[in-house]
């Protein structure tokens, strides 16, 4: 009989700090166990190419068994996962309460800090897993012109491809002339006013994409709040929030960009404030990965309280009736991506809620990984993959024939936007909710 299979999933703290967490022996075991389970179940083959890998490899064996599998290549089923939590948090029966405590993302992501551990990662992926290094290079003026402009020449394109194993196919973002951080406009003077559940006041995390790539969907966030009387800060201080390095392996990384981040976000906190990012996967690591990481940690648990997606937080502020709903434009189609690290925040499907309130609007939404995963879909060993991967979301974010295409996760609006292309389809204006928000209210 199985035990505690009809109970909300948990998950156990991340015992990175332990010596039998980089045990190799250790490691193995967990995964020919946790394998094996997957061999008799198969529920998740359809998510990504983790599980079609680690299938593959139990049919080809002499046993047609897990124990018919080299351990030597349980590295290509790792190698597969890009972390994007969809098995855990909406397919597996098997994770805790279950007895047999199956966390297939954490196993995966324990396999590559042993990895890490080793040596096992390349100077390259180190490099494009260190965002702020590369956005603050790259976000100086006369730098970005340059970067931006050899950036799309073919010749480059395939440098980049051998020396970094950026897939010269694949969509890399520009960086802008100016952060984010540096063209905000600082705090409104607004009047606090606080609902049932939501601070009446807002600190937002401007992440890494939005600060040195596409800084206009920060100004959208901020043109919003203040439409809705909403006052906000800008955090003074911030870091990567991690999620890039966690899906490295690099663990120590992650905790030396949290001894950065958590401080100022923790007073925040404390102060009352609800803490915004316009990214789910930062969103994700500060609610789930670093808590879980660091499960004793009083700070971390104040952030993790205080995080919110921002549609999360605008619908809440909706049921507290303190949301502006005066709407001046409609949105005509809308193609809506809700992506892997929005899913699997449990918060339903916010996004969607919100843009239905606009008049005028129709919004068609996807729920399925659209396979960019961050660094993992743009390297040359994966690109095709993650177009694989993508397919049938390109396919049915098509189908209405929007007059626009957006998604929570920007990189992911723009890898649906080329995959749309790549497959003959129309390919129209890829924009972030967030800026239709603003579209919409006409400000």
């Amino acid at each position: 009989m199985r035990e505690g299979n009809l109970d909300a999933p948990t998950r156990h703290p991340i015992e990175w700090r332990t010596d039998a967490f980089y045990d190799e022996k250790l490691l193995e075991a967990e995964m020919e166990r946790v394998f094996d389970i997957c061999h008799g179940c198969r529920r998740c083959v359809s998510l990504c190419t983790a599980f079609p890998t680690l299938f593959d490899l139990i049919d080809a064996g002499e046993s047609g068994e897990i124990d018919g599998v080299a351990k030597a290549d349980y590295a290509n089923v790792v190698d597969q996962c890009y972390l994007c939590d969809v098995c855990y948090m909406t397919k597996c029966p098997y994770v805790p309460p279950h007895q047999w405590n199956v966390d297939f993302p954490h196993l995966m992501l324990r396999a590559k800090a042993v990895d890490f551990a080793k040596g096992g990662s390349t100077a390259r992926d180190r490099l494009l897993a260190s965002t702020d290094t590369l956005g603050s290079f790259a976000g100086i003026p006369i730098v970005t012109q340059t970067v931006n402009a050899v950036n799309r020449m073919a010749p480059v394109r395939a440098a980049m491809e051998t020396v970094l194993g950026v897939d010269r196919k694949a969509w890399v973002p520009e960086y802008a002339t100016t952060t984010f951080r540096a063209g905000a406009n600082a705090s409104p003077t607004h009047p606090v006013v606080d609902g049932e559940r939501t601070p009446g006041k807002v600190a937002i995390y401007a992440t890494c994409y939005v600060n040195y790539n596409e800084p206009g969907i920060g100004h959208d966030l901020l043109a919003v709040l203040e439409h809705n009387r909403i006052p906000y800060v800008v955090v003074e201080k911030e870091a990567c929030c991690g999620m890039p390095k966690l899906e490295l392996g690099d663990l120590q990384g992650v905790a030396k960009l949290k001894e950065t981040n958590i401080p100022p976000l923790a007073r925040l906190a404390r102060e009352g404030y609800a803490i915004l990012t316009a990214v789910p996967s930062c969103t994700l690591m500060f609610k789930q990965e670093l808590p879980l990481m660091f499960p004793e940690d009083a700070d971390v648990a104040a952030v993790r309280k205080a995080m919110f997606d921002p549609f999360e937080y605008l619908i809440a502020r909706n049921k507290d009736g303190l949301l502006d709903k005066d709407f001046k434009a409609p949105l005509g189609k809308v193609s809506y991506h809700m992506p892997c690290h929005s899913r699997v925040q449990n918060v339903g499907r916010k996004t969607e809620e919100m843009l239905k309130l606009v008049p005028g609007t129709e919004v068609t939404t996807v729920e399925r990984c659209s396979g960019h995963s961050g660094t993992w879909g743009v390297k040359k060993a994966f690109h095709s993959l993650a177009m694989k991967i993508g397919r049938p979301v390109f396919k049915a974010m098509a189908a209405p024939g929007p007059d626009v295409i957006s998604s929570d996760c920007q990189l992911a609006g723009h890898h649906i936007e080329q995959g749309m292309r790549e497959a003959g389809s129309p390919a129209p204006e890829v924009a972030h909710p967030i800026t239709l928000v603003r579209r919409a209210y006409g400000i």
